[in-house]
């Protein structure tokens, strides 16, 4: 059965500029889905790294940060966040720090941030879940502890709970499990 492709004056115009705008709309929705990514903390890049062991930790290890960023944890389903829906801050895109771990076996890590801003701390690496905490080193700033940390790199980020560039202080401890 043949088919009937003729076209009345004016459908030409009308379909054309329909399919341009789907095609617009797909092309705006990955860019769009593109840039949300690319806006994300980023556990594939590295910070300024810093090797360290076990032993050395014992003694507490700080360093100086600006915290802040614009990547909103709660923007990036990728990073695997239990409950980060809720989670208001911002961090940057790559990370702050990235830590080469050696002779951690019989340590657990202290990773802990004090500032005069509110402050968050994000740690993420290959071989281990996303970590977040808010306040749990008390005055708005943030401390996680890792029990079982794997030799290697992990990454960590300051953030601040609106994204503002603040002067914070990262401090590194282990102790002996």
């Amino acid at each position: 059965m043949p088919h009937d492709y003729t076209l009345r004056a004016g459908q030409g115009a009308a379909r054309f500029c329909l399919l341009f705008r789907v095609i617009a709309g797909f092309v705006f929705a990955l860019v769009l889905g593109a840039g949300a990514a690319a806006a994300c903390p980023d556990d594939r890049v590295s910070g300024q790294v810093l090797e360290v062991d076990g032993e050395t930790l014992l003694t507490p290890q700080e360093f100086d940060i600006v915290a802040g960023g614009d990547a909103a944890l709660s923007d990036c389903p990728g990073m695997g966040m239990q409950g980060a829906a809720g989670v208001a801050g911002l961090f940057r895109t790559a990370p702050d720090f990235t830590l080469n771990l050696a002779k951690m076996n019989e340590y657990s890590l202290a990773v802990s941030v004090k500032s005069h801003c509110d402050t968050m701390l994000l740690i993420s690496g290959p071989t281990m879940s996303p970590y977040f905490d808010d306040d749990d080193n008390g005055d708005l700033n943030p401390r996680i502890v890792l029990t079982r940390v794997p030799d290697g790199y992990v990454n960590v980020w300051v953030g601040t709970i609106d994204g503002a560039a603040c002067d914070a202080r990262l401090r590194l401890q282990t102790s002996l499990r």
